[in-house]
């Protein structure tokens, strides 16, 4: 089996995509996966958290990352090779703010338009016979950068938060890569569904924003797990991921997300 690289996206910041990826990659390694999660995104939040996760887990200091993923690109290294441990099963690609480079390593380096959107895609290509799952965190933002991420993977899961600007921000996302990559770029890329995160329990915009949505892309494209916000995965951006099996929130939280990562199991098998 090759691994499937997939990363969940919303055009508009603040949905809570890279707190998503790295609960979802975490559950994932608990379920026995070989998962690998790539920090796209040179303010380096997926590496802070798995760093702090890590550091929970030793019970050493947090460590200090030594080769970033700009610096792998630039001395034509091998991913694996700088891949960081982070726990059984789950390992990290860390990124820093030098990935500010990376389009301008791009401009310099690469001729065509299409050699530079497939660029991570080959270079990531040597990783999925070592990985069930490879996630790539990306910064919400259109650019080219981000298209040779969207390109490198299979499956895109789009995180809508139950507001309207989260909506639209899914419809443009979705047109993008539909009139950008795929037909201008003949990406393979696939949406697997929309993640819902909702704000409160039966709240009447989630309901409302849900029903747009349903209306917008079809029910059977929304995801029947979703994520509730809750302060516990806002600490957790803060201290790490606890796993505490006899604190009631931290079961909450790995359930929901575990949940998340079955259903990613079934799409892909459908």
């Amino acid at each position: 089996m090759t691994a499937k690289v997939l990363s969940f996206l919303n055009f508009k910041g603040g949905v809570g995509k890279t707190s998503t990826t790295a609960l979802t990659s975490y559950n994932l390694a608990k379920l026995g996966y070989k998962v690998l999660a790539i920090d796209f995104d040179p303010q380096a939040n997926l590496t802070s958290l798995f760093l702090k996760t890590k550091s929970i887990k030793t019970n050493d200091e947090i460590i200090t990352i030594e080769t970033s993923l700009m610096t792998a690109v630039n001395d034509d290294l091998n991913l694996k090779d700088i891949a960081i441990s982070i726990d059984e099963n789950l390992s990290l690609i860390p990124n820093a703010v030098d990935f500010s480079m990376y389009n301008r390593y791009l401009d310099k380096n690469i001729k065509t338009e299409q050699d530079k959107v497939d660029f991570f895609k080959n270079k990531i290509e040597s990783l999925k016979k070592d990985y069930d799952f490879i996630f790539i965190d990306v910064p919400p933002t259109i650019s080219l950068p981000n298209d040779t991420a969207f390109n490198a993977c299979d499956q895109i899961i789009v995180v809508l938060q139950t507001q309207e600007r989260s909506l639209s921000g899914a419809e443009v996302l979705i047109d993008y890569l539909q009139k950008t990559l795929i037909d201008d770029f003949n990406s393979d890329v696939d949406v697997m569904g929309i993640l819902p995160v909702l704000s409160k329990r039966n709240a009447a915009v989630d309901e409302e924003i849900l029903n747009s949505a349903e209306s917008e892309f079809g029910k059977d494209n929304i995801f029947q797990h979703k994520i509730m916000v809750m302060e516990r995965i806002k600490r957790m951006d803060m201290t790490g991921i606890t796993d505490n099996k006899k604190d009631v929130w931290d079961k909450k939280v790995h359930a929901a997300f575990t949940g998340v990562a079955k259903e990613i199991i079934e799409r892909l098998g459908e």
